[in-house]
């Protein structure tokens, strides 16, 4: 066992004393040591039920023959971060979870793992771990929020609504009462937020990895179910360790495609654009944006979860799961089924009993919302290394869109100026210097695609940034534009009201001014100053790569 290099001979007699300080007796240090992180505190509302999930995964391990060792770790709320400074911290503290959790394991000499996140860059982090570390791993999350309901109890809302009702107040759409009842009513329980924003994108997508159990992106928070859930975590990560089966047996580049297809048949984040290929580097596997598109160019959009449709993610656990979707896309051939998972089991095995319970919620194969898949990856000179954009949830008459640049230097402009009425139909909103490095961190622009949603324009205007979005924004919003402003990136050229086309339909973005105009401004262009100079966002800036390589750190 790893554990034995803290536990066995008379040279570790310091290290067993330490343990027994802790309260370890000898039989318990006999067994293997699992460590179980959990990302539990009290301000995100995704975690502050994981005590419960821990302790029943702790139990799982204590009843097939394992030691559990419980630590933390730090988790970012999104939601609560967005729109201010904290926000710069959210995609940098993804390195954050995956560096503490890799410390944590390899200084304690941990023979296991079960990783305990919901959301959004706290999944992405531990599962970067789990491949950087190799040793046998489950990762089980804490589950979606239930969806809210307002007036008559019929309404489904999520947080989609909640920032959109910014700019629908702003421009006299709601009133104070209205405000007060969507907030006191849009989040009615612990859990990740309901809709396929980036947590539960993430969490659907472990489990289509093979590194959750079946049933962990999609049973509600306080289910039982999940508890139970828990508990069959902990069991299985004792046989990992039993047969020794690690996470790059099952993180394989079959097994990055397998994910990559689910996720354009759910219609994910366009986070997972940033995420799956920083996870599978840890692996030792290359994901880009070019095999993204690839893979979605051939697999249907299947469902249309919140922000882009009506359902929730409680709708997808009734309707059959994941595990529904991927029986779906088997009709079709677009998954591997010989690969190997956490329950020991292959994809086939695992789907034996599956079936899509409710086409409305998830399309038969053969009758898809459409043909290719729920992201789209845009090419052209305003974004040679390529741009992300939610398809499933572009309005149709915003696929293909010209209109004149309204240019920003900082979410805070955009939003001052979406609010104040100085956008108007037709406009292609730019904010740039909020990439990896320029923002630094690459904040999700949240605040302007629901302003411009709350007040009615999300069909009329689109956004273009290198920044990215959260999985709850809407419409013709275009993120991760690379390369990025601060290096030069040809988004750092775009001058106020020059013409920009979008077809996202042809994969295209480009900036209509002649390539002469465009190679001056070039030769003129000088980065501005660091926002940041000192602390961790300022080390993150210096190492961090583009969006287009998963906004890894070097």
């Amino acid at each position: 066992m790893n554990s034995d290099k803290i536990k066995i001979g008379p040279e570790r007699i310091g290290h067993r004393s330490l343990l027994k300080a802790c309260g370890f007796t000898d039989e318990e240090l006999g067994r293997p040591m699992i460590g179980v992180c959990s990302a539990q505190s009290e301000i995100v509302p995704g975690h502050v039920h994981l005590d419960t999930i821990a302790q029943a995964v702790k139990k799982g391990i204590l009843a097939h023959g394992g030691t559990p060792v419980g630590f933390p770790s730090i988790g970012i709320c999104d939601g609560i971060a967005m729109n201010h400074i904290g926000m710069h911290y959210s995609l940098p503290s993804r390195e954050l979870v995956a560096d503490s959790v890799e410390s944590m394991a390899i200084a304690h000499a941990f023979d296991g793992l079960v990783l305990i996140p919901n959301c959004d860059k706290i999944v992405p982090g531990m599962l970067m771990a789990a491949a950087r570390l190799n040793i046998p791993c489950v990762v089980v999350s804490g589950g979606p929020m239930l969806a809210g309901r307002v007036r008559d109890n019929t309404v489904s809302v999520s947080l989609t609504q909640t920032f959109e009702a910014v700019g629908a107040y702003a421009a006299g759409k709601m009133t104070d009462e209205e405000i007060c009842e969507l907030e006191n009513s849009a989040c009615p329980s612990c859990g990740s937020c309901a809709g396929m924003y980036t947590a539960n994108s993430m969490n659907c997508l472990t489990e289509a990895l093979g590194m959750g159990l079946p049933g962990n992106g999609t049973i509600p928070a306080v289910f039982s179910a999940r508890v139970r859930l828990a508990k069959d975590a902990g069991a299985a990560v004792m046989k990992l360790v039993e047969k020794n089966l690690r996470p790059r047996d099952i993180l394989t580049e079959a097994a990055f495609a397998n994910a990559l297809a689910v996720d354009m048949a759910l219609g994910c984040s366009t986070n997972s654009m940033l995420h799956l290929p920083a996870i599978a580097r840890e692996a030792g596997v290359t994901i880009n944006l070019e095999i993204a598109n690839a893979i979605s160019a051939r697999t249907p959009n299947l469902c249309r979860l919140a922000p882009s449709g009506s359902h929730h993610v409680e709708d997808l656990y009734y309707a059959g799961g994941v595990q529904a979707v991927m029986k779906e896309l088997t009709k079709l051939g677009l998954l591997d089924t010989g690969l190997i998972t956490v329950t020991g089991r292959t994809v086939a095995e695992n789907l034996a009993n599956a079936r899509n319970m409710n086409s409305q919620v998830i399309r038969d194969a053969g009758n898809p919302y459409s043909r290719t898949g729920g992201i789209a990856v845009l090419k052209g000179n305003l974004a040679p290394l390529g741009a992300v954009v939610k398809r499933a949830a572009v309005a149709p008459e915003m696929l293909k869109h010209e209109g004149p640049a309204r240019v920003f230097a900082s979410e805070e402009a955009s939003v001052e100026a979406i609010l104040s009425g100085k956008i108007h139909k037709g406009d292609v909103v730019v904010i740039r210097y909020e990439g990896p490095k320029g923002g630094p961190g690459m904040r999700e622009m949240l605040m302007p695609t629901s302003a411009l949603a709350g007040m009615g324009l999300d069909k009329d205007v689109a956004l273009i940034t290198d920044g990215r979005f959260s999985g709850a924004s809407r419409g013709a919003s275009i993120g991760h534009v690379s390369p990025e402003a601060m290096i030069g990136g040809p988004i750092g050229l775009v001058n106020e009201n020059d013409r920009i086309l979008i077809d996202i339909d042809a994969g295209k973005i480009e900036l209509l001014v002649p390539e002469g105009e465009l190679a001056a401004r070039r030769a003129a262009f000088a980065a501005p100053e660091p926002k940041v100079k000192t602390g961790y966002l300022a080390r993150y800036a210096r190492m961090v790569t583009g969006a287009e390589n998963g906004a890894a750190l070097l």
